[in-house]
C-alpha cells in the first residue's frame, strides 16, 4: 500500500510542476486534462501528508521517551502519544477507502425513475411522496432536480416520474437507492384503519453522454402523439409528445412534460442514453468475478431494500440493517444518517473483497 502511495505522491508533485508550467498553461486543453488529473488525487495526497506527519510526530515522541529524564518532558511525550496513535490508526483506514478502486461513474449526474408497484393508488401516493424526498434531499446537497416525465394518477398520485438530477457527484450519493422500497400505513381511503402495505419501484441510472453510449439513428423509431393529463383527457391538440423506441433493444421511452416537439425528443434521448448505459454495465457487472456478483445491492430491483412503516415511525434499509425512528425527518429530505450509513458499509464490502482477491 505504501509503495502505492509514494507512487500516487510523486505522480501528484509532477502533475504539480506541469501546471505551473507555461507550456501547458497556455493550452487550455492540455491544462484542464492536468488539473483534472491533480484534483483526483489531491484526497489522497493529502491524507498520505497527514499520515507521514503523524508517523514523524508518534517517532519522535516515543525517541523522547527514551531518552529523556525529565518529568515534564515525558509526561508531554506519553501525552502526544495518546493523541497520535489513536489517530493514525483512523487515517490509515481512511487512505485504505480512498486506494480502493473508484466507480467511474460516481462523478455522473443521475437519471432517476421512480414507479408504482402494488398497492395501487395508495403506491402512486407513495411515488409523489418519495420524489419529494429526494427533491429535499437534492435542496440541501445544492443540485438541480429537472422532471422529464411523468404520469399522474387520478387520487394526485404519480404512477411514474422521470427526473434529471444534476450536482456534484450525484451518483456517488444516490447509486444505493435503486431497488423495491415499501410502504406500511393506513391509506386516506382506508375506513377501518387497518394498514395496508404497497410497494414503490426507484431506479438511479448514472447519466449518459453521448461519448458513452453510441446510438445510429436507423435504430430508432420515433412516434408523435398528443399529450394527455390525469384520466386520459387531452392537454393539447398538437403532436408535441414523443415515444422513441430503440429498436435493437426494444427499449421504450416517452416525454410529453414539454410543449415543445424538439424539447421533449432532446429529453427523451436523455434518459434512452442512461438506460442503454446501464444495461451495457450489468453486462460488465455480470462478466465479472462471482465475488462481486455476491455484493448486496448491485441494483437488482426485484429485491426489498427499504421499508417504511409510518404507524411506528421508522424506516428500515434491509440490506444493512440500518433502522431509524425518524420518518417524518427522512420524508422531508434528511436522508444523510442513511446515505452514510449505506456508503460506509459498501465501502467495508469492497474492502473486504480487495483483501480476499489479493490474498
Amino acid at each position: 500500500m505504501f509503495q502505492r502511495l509514494a507512487q500516487i505522491e510523486a505522480r501528484y508533485d509532477e502533475l504539480t510542476q506541469a501546471l505551473a508550467s507555461p507550456d501547458i498553461m497556455n493550452d487550455s486543453a492540455r491544462f484542464q486534462k492536468t488539473a483534472k488529473a491533480h484534483s483526483e488525487i489531491s484526497d489522497i495526497v493529502e491524507k498520505y501528508h497527514e499520515y507521514k506527519d503523524l508517523t514523524r510526530g508518534i517517532a519522535e515522541s516515543r525517541a523522547m521517551l527514551a531518552d529523556e529524564t525529565d518529568a515534564d518532558m515525558r509526561a508531554y511525550a506519553e501525552e502526544e502519544l495518546a493523541k497520535l496513535e489513536p489517530r493514525v490508526v483512523t487515517v490509515e483506514e481512511e487512505l485504505k477507502v480512498l486506494l480502493l478502486p473508484k466507480d467511474p461513474n460516481d462523478e455522473k449526474n443521475v437519471i432517476l425513475e421512480i414507479r408504482a408497484g402494488t398497492g395501487g393508488d395508495e403506491s402512486t401516493l407513495f411515488v409523489a411522496e418519495v420524489f419529494r424526498m429526494y427533491n429535499r434531499y437534492a435542496e440541501t446537497q445544492g443540485w438541480k432536480v429537472e422532471v422529464l416525465s411523468t404520469s399522474e394518477s387520478g387520487v394526485g398520485g404519480m404512477k411514474e416520474v422521470i427526473a434529471l438530477i444534476e450536482g456534484n457527484r450525484v451518483f456517488s450519493r444516490m447509486k444505493y437507492e435503486s431497488g423495491v422500497h415499501r410502504v406500511q400505513r393506513v391509506p386516506a381511503t382506508e375506513q377501518q384503519g387497518r394498514v395496508h402495505t404497497s410497494a414503490i419501484t426507484v431506479a438511479v441510472l448514472p447519466e449518459a453522454e453521448e461519448v458513452d453510449v453510441k446510438i445510429e439513428a436507423k435504430d430508432l423509431r420515433i412516434d408523435t402523439f398528443c399529450s394527455s393529463g390525469p384520466g386520459g383527457q387531452s392537454v393539447n391538440t398538437t403532436y408535441s409528445a414523443v415515444r422513441i423506441t430503440h429498436i435493437p433493444t426494444n427499449t421504450v421511452v416517452s416525454c410529453q412534460d414539454e410543449k415543445s416537439q424538439i424539447k421533449n425528443r432532446e429529453k427523451g434521448m436523455r434518459v434512452l442514453r442512461s438506460r442503454l448505459y446501464e444495461v451495457e454495465m450489468q453486462k460488465q457487472q455480470d462478466a465479472l468475478a462471482k465475488e462481486r456478483k455476491q455484493m448486496v445491492g448491485s441494483g437488482d430491483r426485484s429485491e426489498k431494500i427499504r421499508t417504511y412503516n409510518f404507524p411506528q415511525n421508522r424506516l428500515t434499509d434491509h440490506r444493512i440493517g440500518f433502522t431509524i425512528h425518524q420518518l417524518e425527518q427522512v420524508m422531508d429530505g434528511k436522508l444523510q444518517p442513511l446515505i452514510d450509513a449505506l456508503i460506509t458499509h459498501f465501502q467495508a464490502e469492497k474492502m473486504k473483497q480487495e483483501t480476499t482477491s489479493v490474498g
